[in-house]
């Protein structure tokens, strides 16, 4: 009784609502809610219509994001928890934290209780940080509640204690953590399981098994097949469409028999079809076009494709259109961008390779089952393949499936330089995340139904208003790479121990990749094998990667390094220097081609059996300087020669890192419009000569940081800046240059929209692309609305091609309906601003004047 009475008030504060699906059945709703009521809590039962009112509410408790009135709960910020927060929060006698228990699967972390053994302090902090940031929760100690242990061996107490306690949780390797943060994704832990994690002890190249994703379901077209749904939506009753008014696309590709029986299925569930695009409730089209389409997403209307239609028939259970890509109308001329690409696709089978033979067609690029000279792209699962090898050859771009997913819900073609798209864990086929990738509700609005309010009624207004509001109050999720030093020396154990009981890949030690297994092939891969190879090494795409590829024997040795991304090289563009991709993939080649590499199986038995001499190590000293480097020409065309000297760096504790990493100092021969320069002079962070990098390779010391501060008169003269002037510009403004500040962008840019929007968005400004398909991006403003406020200036940058020319009046319409002063400049008015760490304008870099001053 005296227990009872302790939890008598638990749920005092708390107004909880139920949302049943196939996960939360009616009687388990029932037993929950009796808790609920007994610790002092109340619940909101659904209304005849089976909706949740959500105002009301504290708590939905669900298991599913699927019901329609997710975005309702996301805007009124009212948080959706599944069933296991009610019972942590019972067993624990205390309110629990609601972010981990999220059903929303990009919280990729969610029910994880994490705790750390023998991971470096720095490392620990960064593995914990990102692991929070995506659902996780932190365990200081070892308890029953534990779900992974990230370790470097089984030595750690914490490990042994699970093993004695026959405890249930996962003892993972922290690279586990690394690709998870890398993708965005949360991969199969199977590959990092310590005492014999898999990606130790077994090459990358081997087969790994292909798991199936449970994200395609009824999703991998958008003209899914009808028979068998039909035949599955006639097991029962349809509740799904109850009180619900249905309207059916003429644009849709059935004949009248099935549209009369789709029409049957509705009615038989007491919805009801329509011909009314301002009555209905749902509208099914084909195509992301027409004035249907573009009133019925204005107005909030569940507007999805056929599959969609047919995936609520065969569960009958909601689910939002824009969970899926192939749920969501078609892009009726594809996204622009990918009209000329030719691509194709290794190491994805089953379900997978339909859907993105689809989402490649959908995306208006064209898709080849084999691969020739002349394909742009190639999307492979893994970075092994006879069609890999012949990429490489060719230069044909190597990417994961998570670049065609991303662009395709981006509504853009997006760049190739994010490293998640070029990250391949060692021993994961990527087919198994497929699939999870969201729409943006927003992004479509703004691209293809932008505008509309001055016509919505009253319910419409609510819902953009709900809409805006879910999108605003989402969880932040994706990519949350990091660069920490997963196999550092300080801790002597890191794996050795973790090796117990498994096979040495070979008796000789040294700092080569293990060499392929020489198989005679005839000719390159031109159909996607149905039993997919193994994986290489993922080249100078994703040095991590290789790094890890280089663990079997090696980790207590190695020092991870980072790779400088590729750019190509234009003119007057804010760029790096070029590097040769393939190149370091020949040269590992004939580094790691020695025969005493392979040993057969019996010998290293043999060997394993043997007692091993300790070798001295010599431990790296902690990183205690992260420079971000820029214009170095002594790398350039020279991969073999910049891995090398990184290591040599790295063993001087000194690491460089890329622009979007926290980093000490930023080094460049001069004052370059690079970047990676303006993003991390953003920070206000010294600046030095990258002669300092030269002097510490050639003379094996670091020399006094003072003597190479960088002294560049010619181009402080050129930008009107002094370095040091600029540098205390930056940490005053804190990144925050041009807070509050709108910079548009056209499409067509040179150099492309990426490197802009990288340097705008480290100054704080709000960046867009500007299509000018229709409607506005900002909102129609009157002077007195504004309270008699000058108009603010907002920017356009742009050049002088006819295709361009055409979007200036309508910017500038746009813009001063909002009561702004519409400014449309070359890109050299942002790059100045960034360079000089100060906001200011002159009519010189206005496009029309600019160009007339600068003949070229």
């Amino acid at each position: 009784m005296a227990e009872a009475r302790n939890k008598a008030g638990l749920f005092d504060s708390c107004v909880i609502a139920f949302v049943p699906s196939r996960s939360l059945s009616g009687t388990m709703i029932d037993q929950l809610s009796k808790v609920v009521l007994s610790h002092g809590g109340e619940i909101i039962e659904l209304d005849r219509r089976g909706r949740i009112a959500i105002e009301q509410a504290t708590h939905v408790v669900s298991n599913t994001i699927d019901f329609d009135q997710y975005a309702e709960a996301q805007a009124m910020m009212i948080p959706v928890v599944t069933t296991t927060w009610l019972k942590n929060t019972i067993s624990r006698n205390k309110v629990a934290q609601v972010r981990p228990f999220s059903p929303d699967p990009r919280m990729i972390f969610s029910n994880v209780v994490l705790t750390c053994a023998d991971i470096p302090a720095m490392d620990k902090e960064t593995i914990i940080g990102a692991t929070m940031a995506l659902g996780g929760m932190e365990s200081k100690d070892l308890t029953r509640q534990t779900t992974h242990i990230c370790a470097l061996s089984m030595d750690h107490p914490k490990c042994i204690d699970a093993q004695k306690k026959h405890n249930k949780c996962k003892i993972v390797l922290p690279h586990w953590f690394d690709d998870c943060f890398k993708l965005g994704k949360r991969i199969d832990e199977g590959p990092y399981l310590l005492p014999d994690p898999e990606i130790l002890r077994t090459r990358p190249e081997e087969d790994v098994k292909i798991k199936s994703s449970q994200h395609l379901d009824g999703a991998t077209s958008t003209i899914p097949s009808t028979a068998l749904s039909v035949e599955g939506a006639s097991r029962g009753k349809l509740t799904i469409f109850a009180q619900k008014k249905v309207m059916l696309s003429w644009d849709l590709p059935i004949n009248a028999r099935l549209r009369n029986i789709l029409t049957d299925l509705i009615q038989g569930g007491d919805g009801v079809v329509i011909d009314d695009i301002e009555a209905c409730d749902m509208f099914v089209c084909q195509y992301r076009d027409g004035p249907q389409y573009i009133r019925a997403s204005q107005t909030g209307k569940d507007v999805g494709s056929l599959a969609w239609f047919y995936h609520l028939i065969v569960h009958n259970e909601w689910t939002s259109p824009f969970r899926r890509l192939l749920h969501y109308p078609l892009p009726k001329n594809g996204i622009p961008g990918f009209k000329d690409m030719k691509i194709t696709l290794s190491n994805y089978g089953g379900d997978a390779r339909i859907y993105l033979e689809n989402l490649i067609t959908a995306s208006g690029a064209t898709f080849t089952k084999t691969m020739k000279a002349d394909n742009t792209h190639l999307i492979t699962a893994r970075m092994h393949s006879e069609k890999v090898d012949a990429a490489k050859d060719w230069n044909i771009e190597i990417v994961n499936h998570l670049w065609i997913e991303e662009s395709y819900a981006d509504c853009q073609v997006l760049s190739l330089s994010n490293p998640k798209y070029s990250h391949f864990p060692p021993r994961t086929n990527l087919g198994e995340v497929i699939g999870q990738t969201f729409l943006d509700e927003r992004r479509l609005h703004d691209v293809y139904y932008p505008g509309g309010e001055e016509t919505l009624d009253g319910v419409a207004k609510r819902k953009r208003k709900i809409n805006d509001a879910a999108q605003e109050n989402v969880y932040s999720v994706g990519q949350a790479a990091q660069n920490f030093d997963v196999m550092k020396d300080s801790s002597p154990q890191v794996t050795n121990s973790a090796k117990k009981g498994t096979r040495a890949p070979a008796a000789k030690q040294d700092f080569t990749t293990p060499a392929k297994g020489r198989h005679v092939r005839s000719g390159k891969e031109n159909d996607t094998p149905s039993v997919v190879s193994g994986a290489a090494s993922t080249g100078s795409r994703s040095a991590k990667a290789k790094a890890l590829s280089k663990i079997q024997g090696l980790a207590p040795d190695i020092a991870l390094y980072e790779k400088e991304k590729k750019r190509a090289k234009d003119g007057q563009g804010p760029w790096g220097g070029k590097r040769a991709a393939d190149q370091i993939d020949k040269d590992r080649t004939v580094k790691s081609s020695s025969p005493a590499r392979e040993q057969p199986d019996e010998e290293e038995d043999v060997q394993q059996s043997l007692p091993r001499k300790k070798r001295q190590k010599l431990s790296l000293p902690e990183i205690n300087m992260r420079i971000c480097l820029t214009g170095f020409e002594r790398w350039v065309k020279q991969p073999a020669k910049e891995e090398s000297e990184r290591k040599k760096l790295r063993a001087m504790g000194i690491l460089v890192v890329q622009e979007n990493v926290p980093c000490d100092y930023l080094a460049a021969p001069q004052m370059v419009r690079t970047v990676k320069f303006l993003c991390c002079l953003a920070r206000g962070v010294e600046v030095i000569d990258s002669s300092f990098i030269t002097a510490c390779l050639e003379s094996g010391e670091r020399p006094d940081i003072e003597d190479h501060r960088l002294v560049d008169p010619e181009d402080e003269a050129k930008h009107g800046i002094n370095i040091e002037t600029a540098v205390a510009r930056a940490r005053a403004n804190g990144g925050r240059l041009l807070a509050g500040v709108a910079v548009y962008c056209t499409a067509e840019i040179k150099n492309g929209v990426e490197s802009y929007r990288a340097i705008a968005e480290a100054n704080g400004a709000t960046f867009k692309v500007y299509r000018a398909r229709g409607g506005a991006t900002i909102r129609p403003t009157t002077v007195e609305e504004d309270g008699g406020a000058a108009p603010e200036p907002v920017y356009l940058l742009s050049q002088k091609s006819p295709s361009e020319k055409l979007l200036w009046p309508r910017f500038e319409e746009m813009a001063r309906k909002g009561n702004m002063e519409p400014r449309i400049v070359v890109t050299d008015w942002l790059l100045d601003v960034a360079m000089k760490q100060e906001l200011t304008f002159d009519p010189k870099h206005l496009v029309t004047r600019y160009f007339d001053e600068n003949k070229f």
